[in-house]
């Protein structure tokens, strides 16, 4: 492999073409968008708003792209901004949440004794079953979507589902002295 190099004799380097700035700053911000919205999606919990968060960061840098193109490392920046940005609204949320539980009174009816029933026999249950239990019942699965998301034959989930049923009927059974619909 031989390396050709272009000596020249006399005379300044060649200037590399100037790059603008506008286009600078897209190749900044295509090549880290990415990356920190996966950190603030982490740090806030919500993609959406981790996505709102680092375009507003993206926004004031292009404000003051000259400057901020001149720092050492710009993304350390850009990813303070949107830190700061995440953090501030957090602050703000936080303070109209607790200025709304003062304004006003709320009573939440506890849980009836039949719920509580059912939950304390739900969570004796093995875990198979109260999720066999759970997806028939409450997410409205049928049996062969149980068994596709679970990844086992139908005739498992029935199993699942017959047992569970029977462990809730006795758990009921037990704890009340009748037999409850389940």
């Amino acid at each position: 492999m031989s390396v050709t190099r272009e000596i020249r004799i006399g005379g300044p380097p060649p200037d590399p073409a100037p790059e603008s700035p506008a286009l600078s700053f897209d190749g900044f911000y295509h090549a880290h968008f990415r990356a920190l919205v996966v950190q603030l999606a982490a740090y806030t919990g919500d993609r959406s708003q981790a996505q709102d968060l680092v375009q507003d960061a993206f926004c004031q840098a292009f404000a003051r792209w000259e400057r901020v193109a001149g720092y050492d490392d710009p993304l350390a920046w850009v990813r303070r901004v949107a830190w700061n940005l995440a953090h501030n609204r957090w602050r703000r949320l936080r303070t109209a949440q607790a200025y709304l539980r003062r304004q006003r009174e709320t009573h939440v009816a506890g849980p009836n004794p039949d719920r509580v029933a059912v939950d304390t026999a739900m969570a004796k249950l093995p875990p198979r079953q109260r999720r066999a239990v759970i997806l028939y019942y409450l997410a409205d699965l049928s049996v062969a979507e149980i068994a596709d998301q679970e990844r086992v034959a139908e005739g498992t989930v029935k199993s699942w589902l017959h047992r569970g049923r029977a462990a809730l009927a006795a758990q009921l059974r037990e704890s009340t002295g009748e037999v409850r619909d389940v």
